[in-house]
């Protein structure tokens, strides 16, 4: 592993133990070039997955670009990081188990919003209104309305 501190290619292991997911090994490395430490993350990768845009276009699936969009919708949310680290591994388990290594955008999206939706609303919508590009607040309006159960009027 290359340290991020001097670029020297020969770091070495100082303590491993599983991360609070329980599905990644935690790593403390020690630099003996520079002296620097750093903690690296080992997870199980089943397939290489590819993420087929709605454009058609092909990239390589970015676990950590998935990480940022729910993070960034999670944001000041209280919800608890260990939580959403759990969710994030539950999704990539779920697509990596879909027995397809090409995975269209649209999927991805709308297990994301599934598992916000069971987590915090909020934070639901937040995704939501850049996954379905809303314009104007009336896309929110409608979009909520349909969150709402519909009450019957109350009788005076």
């Amino acid at each position: 592993m290359r340290c991020p501190f001097c670029g020297n290619i020969d770091t070495q292991v100082k303590d491993s133990r599983p991360a609070e997911d329980h599905v990644a090994i935690r790593r403390r490395r020690f630099c003996p070039a520079c002296g620097g430490r750093f903690t690296t993350y080992e997870r199980v990768q089943l397939r290489d997955l590819v993420v087929i845009k709605s454009n058609g276009r092909r990239e390589d699936f970015d676990r950590e670009k998935l990480e940022r969009s729910i993070r960034i919708s999670m944001q000041k949310r209280p919800v608890e990081p260990e939580r959403i680290d759990q969710m994030i591994s539950g999704i990539v388990r779920r697509l990596e188990s879909m027995g397809e290594t090409d995975i269209p955008s649209k999927t991805i999206g709308e297990i994301v919003m599934e598992s916000l939706a069971r987590i915090d609303t909020v934070a639901y919508v937040r995704f939501a209104s850049v996954y379905k590009n809303f314009q104007a607040a009336d896309d929110f309006d409608k979009f909520v309305s349909e969150l709402r159960p519909d009450y019957p009027a109350e009788e005076e």
